[in-house]
């Protein structure tokens, strides 16, 4: 069935003023991020400056004042705020830069364990415990490696976020047919059915200073690979989501191996 012309003429322009809005808040990001960057410049050299003169203080007045108590405290805090607002704008670009997606066949194992080594020492500054199942022999997948990469750490500071007491953290890859499946389960606070029902929605999100962007950059991130993104929880007990992946069909001419006893 041929579509109609004036369907194809309203999905070009609903697709041009998507990438047009994408400009423009790209821009826009960009534009804020540089004056923020400016700001944690300054307030660094503003926390220096009051140290140093801590620092040659006369050891009759060895102790700050309550004035250069409460000044530094006003710093530290505008810091804070600083490098959050600079989070969210960069998680806001990753989330509106939209994908050009640049595919190659690539071992998913050892990219997961790439991501892991990376956030392996937060987690144990955060008392949690890692423990990693990587089934070996898997087939490539094509995938740009640092759009899923991306996607990966999402899932694993959403893991984190998700047990500020410490737990237990799983991360297993396996086979599934013509996907790989890559789990990350924790045993954190675990959702509701309402936040079930939303967490992947933009802006969506009912964490303190949470942006509501990881998930949703996740999911999007997945989609535009052709996989997609499953979740299962329990409140009191964590939450475990799913990244399916389709297995690379053809290697080099050569159709992807089928699991033993397929």
């Amino acid at each position: 069935m041929n579509q109609d012309p004036s369907d194809r003429s309203a999905a070009r322009s609903d697709a041009d003023r998507v990438a047009l809005l994408s400009r423009l808040a790209g821009g826009l990001a960009h534009e804020i991020k540089n004056p923020l960057s400016t700001m944690s410049i300054n307030l660094a050299l503003l926390q220096e400056d009051w140290e140093r003169a801590a620092a040659v203080r006369s050891s009759d007045h060895p102790e700050p004042s309550p004035c250069e108590q409460r000044s530094l405290k006003r710093i530290k805090g505008l810091q804070r705020e600083v490098q959050r607002l600079e989070d969210i704008l960069q998680q806001f670009l990753q989330f509106a830069r939209g994908a050009e997606i640049n595919r190659r066949p690539q071992d998913l194992a050892r990219i997961v364990r790439e991501v892991l080594d990376f956030v392996e020492p937060e987690n144990l500054r955060s008392n949690i415990r890692q423990h990693v199942d990587l089934q070996l022999g898997m087939p490539l997948v094509l995938i740009d490696e640092t759009q899923i990469k991306q996607a990966i750490l999402n899932l694993l500071v959403n893991a984190r976020q998700a047990m500020p007491e410490g737990g237990e953290l799983l991360v297993r890859l396996a086979r599934a047919g013509s996907e790989c499946v890559l789990s990350v389960t924790d045993t954190g606070i675990g959702m509701r059915p309402e936040q079930l029902e939303h967490c992947f929605e933009v802006y969506w999100s009912d964490k303190r200073g949470g942006t509501g962007l990881g998930l949703s950059t996740a999911k999007r991130i997945v989609e535009e690979h052709g996989g997609r993104i499953t979740v299962l929880s329990e409140v009191g007990r964590g939450t475990s989501f799913s990244l399916w992946l389709p297995l690379a069909v053809e290697i080099a001419g050569a159709p992807a191996e089928e699991d033993a006893g397929d």
